[in-house]
């Protein structure tokens, strides 16, 4: 082989989070650890995003543990990665530099080597401290940029726009943009740059042209990845690899495709036909494989989609003539530039495999995945369904005046949540604005960093009554209470540093997990006890039952002399 290429896989984290809600426990998790450690990834990327969270609201798990236990099982044969917010960690909070700092160092020492950091905004201030803390710990700081698309408005709206002396920006997110952050985070230290397209908005043409840009101009590795969700996610990375991308981020075949990542089986075979060695070891892949769609089958009542990739043996079956043709075409269509062409071959080879169809909605509305479903879901709820077109069309003007925040998680939420906001408001009579969440308004007061455009200082005050920006200010960050539980033996709710830190990062779900093993372990304690003094009577009695007559009466007259005799008062007679 000639050129090499790094795999980050994806399937235990990002993977289970996209297709499955985050609802792999701990068992599941260790049945693929021994084969994972045969594998040889580069990387596996194992925690942040939604698993502490998710692990403790609805596995009872500790996420410390299932981080420790992981790295247990694999070893050192590839680099654990966890994703991170940079200064808001998991959440839409900001924190201050200790807590994560001790995040980081403590991520670190359970097994992490790469730290996967984004923000939402694009802001890289918002990043500087984790960077710094991740590089002091001895991680690798992997710093990801945020793709996104520009808002979309009408000719008519823009015609409008201008007509009121007050044109709209329409060209914010482009080439020139992605470069000069990449150059700033390489500039701050960071070790590897990640082009992280979390909705899969990304088009072959752009990631190929990205792609390029980075390698052009950066000295560091640069790692793609996208999500399949809307059409594009397999001919984009194929660009990606075909353009220079240091490191591909997939997925095992049977956690891959629809809103999950591309899957690995399918990037390997177009490798072996451009002589490039991923390193991994299809033996052992083939063995994950099978073991994943067991676990599918037992996730099914989370399961979005129920239809289950083609089973595929890698190193044995054949491909028909006329697929294996199409992956020979979309190399070919990937190295000229063909994006339509690349789009439809990749498709057909994806509905040859039976990944999900390619959701339109998505693609058409330009929204993450995510972010489309949610506000759905809250128009439901509301038996208000009929306003989803207005809240759609509603998105790139929230956005824009919100400073045009990239649509990632948690941005995008705050914005559809507002846009919804928005268009009942305005189903009501009542002027745009009316309800505001406190997302939408620490948005743009500048709580959670700048955005990419400034936001009009009247639009600030009429939103959150300040006209400056004003920054978030560790000073005021308040720690969560620690509380001792005398009525469980003194113990505190939080028994380590790290069990501190879940407290920081998810005060509600935190409280409820460790109260219920603080409960657990005085439960605990008591059982053993009286486990320990059963045996001892257990023990007792047996040896009692093996002592002859004589001396069974000898036993009992000496306690009988020595039994504290008492009156009807509770006096002490003294013995007998």
């Amino acid at each position: 082989m000639g050129k090499k290429l790094l795999i980050r896989d994806l399937t235990l984290r990002d993977g289970q989070q996209s297709l499955f809600a985050t609802r792999m426990n701990q068992q599941q998790i260790d049945r693929v650890l021994p084969l994972y450690r045969e594998a040889g990834f580069y990387a596996m990327e194992v925690w942040g995003g939604a698993v502490p969270d998710s692990v403790m609201r609805y596995l009872n798990e500790n996420p410390w543990h299932r981080l420790e236990k992981i790295k247990e099982g694999v070893g050192d044969t590839s680099k654990l990665t966890a994703l991170s917010r940079g200064r808001n960690l998991f959440g839409y909070n900001p924190y201050p530099d200790d807590v994560i700092d001790g995040f980081n160092r403590n991520a670190i020492k359970s097994g992490v080597s790469i730290m996967r950091i984004f923000d939402a905004l694009n802001d890289t201030d918002n990043i500087g401290s984790t960077i710094k803390s991740v590089k002091e710990n001895g991680g690798i700081a992997d710093c990801a940029i945020c793709y996104t698309v520009d808002p979309y408005f009408s000719t008519m709206k823009k015609l409008k726009a201008i007509l009121q002396a007050k044109p709209l920006q329409t060209h914010i997110f482009t080439d020139q943009y992605y470069l000069s952050l990449a150059l700033e985070l390489q500039e701050m230290g960071a070790d590897m740059i990640s082009i992280k397209d979390m909705a899969g908005l990304i088009p072959p043409l752009r990631a190929g042209r990205l792609v390029r840009l980075f390698k052009k101009n950066l000295s560091i590795p640069v790692d793609f990845h996208t999500h399949c969700t809307p059409g594009y996610g397999l001919a984009s990375t194929l660009m990606a690899i075909v353009n220079g991308a240091d490191i591909v981020d997939t997925n095992i075949m049977s956690f891959s495709g629809g809103t999950a990542g591309a899957s690995f089986e399918i990037i390997q075979l177009f490798c072996d036909r451009m002589n490039i060695d991923t390193g991994v070891n299809l033996e052992a892949v083939v063995k994950i494989d099978a073991v994943l769609r067991e676990i599918r089958l037992e996730l099914a009542e989370f399961d979005q989609y129920k239809e289950f990739p083609k089973e595929f043996n890698i190193l044995t079956d054949k491909l028909p003539k006329d697929i294996n043709e199409m992956f020979e075409l979309a190399i070919a269509y990937a190295k000229s530039d063909k994006e339509e062409d690349l789009l439809t071959t990749c498709s057909r080879i994806e509905s040859y495999f039976n990944f999900p169809e390619p959701d339109e909605k998505v693609k058409e509305a330009e929204v993450p995945g995510g972010m489309y479903s949610n506000m759905l879901a809250q128009l439901k709820q509301l038996k208000l369904e009929k306003l989803l077109p207005r809240t759609l069309e509603l998105i790139p003007s929230v956005r824009m005046d919100a400073g045009c925040p990239p649509l990632v998680t948690p941005t995008s939420q705050i914005v559809g949540v507002q846009a919804v906001n928005c268009a009942i408001d305005e189903s009501k009579g009542q002027p745009i604005y009316t309800t505001k969440s406190i997302q939408f308004v620490n948005l743009v007061k500048g709580i959670y960093g700048k955005t990419p455009l400034p936001v009009d200082p009247e639009f600030r005050y009429k939103i959150a009554g300040v006209k400056e920006e004003t920054p978030y200010d560790p000073r005021f960050y308040k720690r969560q209470e620690n509380p001792v539980f005398h009525e469980y033996g003194g113990v505190k709710l939080a028994a380590d540093e790290k069990e501190e830190l879940l407290l920081e990062l998810f005060p509600a779900v935190a409280y409820d997990f460790l109260k219920r093993r603080v409960e657990q372990n005085y439960l605990d304690e008591i059982h053993r006890i009286e486990d320990e003094k059963r045996a001892i009577f257990e023990a007792e009695k047996q040896a009692y039952e093996q002592l002859s007559p004589e001396e069974k009466e000898k036993r009992l007259i000496e306690g009988l002399y020595h039994y504290d005799w008492t009156t009807e008062d509770g006096d002490t007679l003294g013995h007998s």
